[in-house]
């Protein structure tokens, strides 16, 4: 592991600037104006180094990279098939499968650091960047477990880092629609919250591969496994299909909560829950016995969180998450003939209150009001609109790029919208949903040998400052894991 270096608060476009001013005597600095239009000194880019680059992580990182107003000075990949594009892409950035490796050698030419590996790895790439004072941009969700989640924000409050989450829909303008309906009391109090995805999309809820296959050539897997438990390389857990295995992913929820319970999340200014109950979809053998997969993501969930009223919202709020295809149904405000969230009601997220219902599609997208007296608003055009809102994704990590080189106190870094002070509490409200549901299945044989007790089966509440269950001692393996060999967050 890369050794820690001390963040002395000091940025490298700082160190350029105080050392030009220092040396004025020596050299002539150019004014930018002569050096032409439109021109950018080298000072001014930011180094950035990818690590997990196939996939979402090309474009994470050419999203940041913004058509090279940045430099891309190295990519990192445990699998060169996957990041061949990258590699393509960008020739003149250095090579590498191991991040360790890549930042004892270039670490002190790297500004910022992407990372969209599988979500079992976010947490310690994170925490070794943010030590040598990287800035960090990490992939939804932030981290694997709860634990990993508190100690990153943390971490970047610590080492004075700019940070933010890959939940590119909190920098969607709709979202900032959302919450300005709110605060002009168009919904009033919020009581109920409904939240759903059709999610999975990949192999969940089916028996542990036991098939093995050779490794292919240009892929190190004991550095894909990572902190990760052992398992032999199978093409059912990469590429892709990791998602749905507790080993390496976090499930339907993992996958598409932070976008859809984000807008909630924001708009009535949540914290932690208090209490969380879940039920999943069953798995059945061929003569229609039940089997127990812990090892794997369930077909199907729903998830019941609850939280405590807020000085936005001054009730309590009951949120339910649902996935595998299911749905809530019509409040009664909406109109039978209008689709829910997503054109076709597949994906969305409500906000019930005593006056009226606000509906969104992914990502914050098409928000819209359906008030009690009958009244339908929708967006108008172009409300919210920001300098980076037609960039791909809403200009989210150009975002975090300009706030990066405006420095951790900076006005840049204040106006992210999903920095770890917010993304950290989000994920950790993500992170208790699958708690329940792998709690959910936790079983122990009856003393007369018919059958089990599924203790975890209820309610349970939970001490957020403490990351703690409160009446179900055995639930809280699940808020942090025990890494493989000498994988350690420190």
């Amino acid at each position: 592991m890369s050794k820690k270096v001390e963040n002395s608060g000091v940025t490298r476009r700082d160190f350029l600037q105080k050392g030009a001013a220092a040396a004025v005597g020596s050299f002539f600095i150019v004014p930018r104006h002569v050096l032409g239009k439109g021109y950018r000194a080298p000072s001014d880019k930011l180094n950035i180094a990818g690590i997990g680059i196939g996939g979402k992580g090309f474009s994470d990182t050419n999203n940041a990279w913004n058509n090279g107003a940045e430099n891309m000075v190295a990519l990192c990949d445990v699998d060169w098939i996957q990041g061949k594009r990258n590699f393509e892409k960008h020739p003149n950035a250095k090579k590498y499968k191991d991040f360790r490796v890549m930042f004892d050698e270039m670490g002190k030419s790297i500004d910022a650091v992407t990372v969209s590996t599988a979500d079992h790895q976010h947490a310690v790439i994170a925490m070794a960047a943010m030590q040598l004072g990287k800035h960090v941009y990490v992939q939804k969700p932030l981290t694997h477990d709860i634990y990993e989640a508190r100690m990153l924000t943390e971490a970047a409050r610590k080492y004075k880092v700019v940070s933010q989450m890959g939940n590119q829909g909190a920098s969607n303008p709709g979202q900032q629609q959302m919450v300005d309906w709110f605060n002009k009391g168009l919904i009033g109090n919020v009581k109920e919250v409904q939240v759903w995805t059709n999610r999975p999309v990949w192999p969940q809820g089916i028996p542990v591969p036991t098939s093995k296959a050779d490794v292919p050539q240009d892929i190190d897997w004991d550095l894909w496994v990572g902190t990760a438990d052992w398992v032999d390389y199978s093409p059912a857990w990469h590429p892709f299909k990791w998602r749905g295995w507790w080993n390496f992913g976090t499930g339907a929820l993992g996958d598409m909560g932070c976008h859809l319970i984000d807008p909630p999340f924001r708009v009535l200014g949540l914290g932690y829950p208090t209490e969380v109950e879940a039920s999943v979809g069953q798995v059945f053998l061929k003569d229609w016995t039940p089997e127990y997969i812990p090892e794997g993501c369930p077909p199907s969930s729903r998830v019941q969180l609850k939280f405590p009223a807020t000085a936005k919202n001054k009730s309590e709020v009951t949120m339910v998450w649902h996935d595998g295809g299911l749905r809530p149904f019509h409040p009664e405000w909406i109109p039978a003939n209008e689709p829910l969230g997503e054109p076709d009601s597949s994906n969305g997220a409500m906000l019930i209150g005593d006056k009226g219902v606000m509906t969104c599609a992914t990502y914050g997208l098409n928000p819209k009001i359906y008030l009690k007296n009958g009244t339908k608003m929708e967006m108008p055009k172009d409300s919210f609109k920001t300098k980076y809102t037609s960039m791909p994704e809403f200009g989210h990590q150009v975002a975090w790029t300009d706030a990066c080189k405006a420095g951790f106190n900076s006005k840049e870094h204040k106006a992210l919208t999903s920095s770890f002070d917010y993304a950290g509490p989000l994920t950790e409200t993500v992170l208790m949903g699958n708690l329940a549901i792998r709690s959910y299945n936790l079983r122990t044989a009856n003393a007369d040998g018919k059958g089990f007790t599924y203790p975890g089966r209820k309610k349970m509440l939970w001490d957020g400052k403490s990351m703690k269950i409160t009446n179900f001692d055995e639930a809280n393996q699940f808020v942090k894991r025990d890494y493989r060999g000498n994988w350690k967050l420190v």
